[in-house]
């Protein structure tokens, strides 16, 4: 082939595109030269100045997530005054009270771990993931895709900048995928006829580094830590109860919330602008085609109640790159389906694992009745009162169980 033809093309420089193409960019050579990998992003954000209010657009990054993106290169440029840890989390429903027996609580303490993970803006994140692989030499091209021809040694691509070449096209371009599309891969989408409710808010009392949520019957509504006392509210309310809210007023909102909330942390007071979107889940039923790997919402979107689909994004493009450096090691083409074929099978499963997880929390904890979702309620309490129990759930939620990619398995020295 010729001497310009990329190795990894990776449509979508977001969180998770931009994490795959920093982890190519610092791995060492394996098995003859370094890998070519370029990114296609048409929009890089815009680092937010040392005094910017905090962006209600956040992510929650787990003890995995964190180890990934040292292993990126990208840890020490987001370790600072607007990255915030948190040490708990607090879950009960409606029919019980916040620090009732009934309630379920994460302590870090009691894994014997300094925090639960972490509260980032996903734009300073994107903005950190992208710098690491620019400064370890890789190139960014700003431009938007077209089409795709495959070919059975590569892909061309044509772009608004002009055309590329490349041995393996990576979708991360989110949950409409043009690379999807483009290839056609099909995928299962259905809606959860509710709408995410975003904004930061401040409260009456401090948020004690708790991430606090409460199941209803109509939705679920979550106040995440901030690192700067605020906190930013995720309100998954069911399309009934959230219509009225998209048009009120700030202090509508509010006043909204202090009920939805119980007043868990007092008063609130919306402090940024309202950011909303539908919810809906999304399985793609393959993540491969020929020379074509689909990670992040390209291959699967789940609801947000847990805080989980930004870290499935991380894990899936740290297996990508795995299975790619090792078939480096056996001097395999990084676009070969045997390659592609390793990463569907280890993902798809683990994926599919946690989407079912989590609609049950959403069908039996926040919606439904009858005997099953009684059982649910009551389960939050056992578990609060089970030592292994909860052990194994903070294990999921610092996402250290599962098949893991070994970076994530280990810190970074760097």
């Amino acid at each position: 082939m010729a001497d310009d033809v990329i190795d990894v093309l990776i449509v979508g420089g977001g969180v998770v595109g931009a994490c795959a193409a920093a982890l190519l960019q610092h791995a060492p050579a394996r098995g003859g030269a370094s890998l070519r990998v370029v990114i296609l992003e048409p929009r890089a954000p815009e680092l937010p100045a040392p005094g910017d209010p905090l962006d209600p657009r956040v992510v929650a990054i787990s003890r995995a997530s964190e180890r990934i993106i040292a292993h990126a290169g990208a840890w020490s440029r987001i370790s600072g005054p607007r990255l915030g840890p948190y040490e708990r989390m607090r879950i009960w429903h409606e029919g019980a009270g916040p620090r009732s027996r009934g309630a379920l609580v994460f302590d870090a303490a009691d894994a014997g771990e300094p925090n639960l993970g972490y509260i980032v803006e996903s734009r300073l994140l994107q903005h950190a993931l992208l710098a690491s692989f620019t400064a370890a030499g890789g190139q960014i091209e700003a431009a938007q895709l077209h089409a795709l021809h495959i070919t059975t040694e590569s892909v061309n691509v044509e772009t608004s900048a002009g055309a590329l070449t490349a041995r393996l096209v990576v979708g991360a371009d989110g949950v409409e995928s043009a690379v999807r599309k483009a290839v056609g891969l099909t995928a299962d989408v259905a809606s959860y006829r509710q709408t995410a409710i975003v904004a930061n808010v401040a409260t009456e009392r401090p948020h004690e580094s708790t991430a606090w949520q409460r199941f209803m019957r109509d939705g679920t509504l979550a106040f995440l830590p901030l690192a700067d006392g605020t906190s930013t509210i995720v309100w998954s309310a069911d399309d009934a109860r959230a219509t009225p809210l998209l048009s009120a007023s700030d202090a509508e909102l509010a006043t909204a919330l202090d009920a939805a909330s119980a007043q868990v942390l007092g008063a609130t007071r919306v402090v940024s602008e309202r950011v909303l979107f539908p919810l809906r889940r999304l399985s793609a039923h393959h993540r491969v085609a020929r020379r074509v790997a689909l990670i992040g919402d390209a291959a699967q979107v789940i609801h947000p109640l847990a805080g989980q689909g930004g870290n499935l994004g991380l894990l899936d493009a740290a297996a990508l790159v795995q299975t790619i450096l090792e078939g480096q090691e056996q001097r395999e083409d990084p676009g070969a389906q045997r390659v592609l074929r390793r990463y569907e099978r280890w993902r798809k499963s683990e994926a599919l694992g946690m989407a079912t997880m989590v609609d049950a929390f959403d069908r039996y904890l926040a919606h439904g009745g009858g005997p099953v979702s009684l059982v649910a309620r009551r389960g939050l309490g056992v578990v609060n009162r089970s030592t292994e129990l909860k052990r194994f759930f903070i294990g999921r939620a610092l996402g250290l169980t599962g098949e893991l990619p070994q970076i994530a398995r280990m810190p970074s020295a760097g």
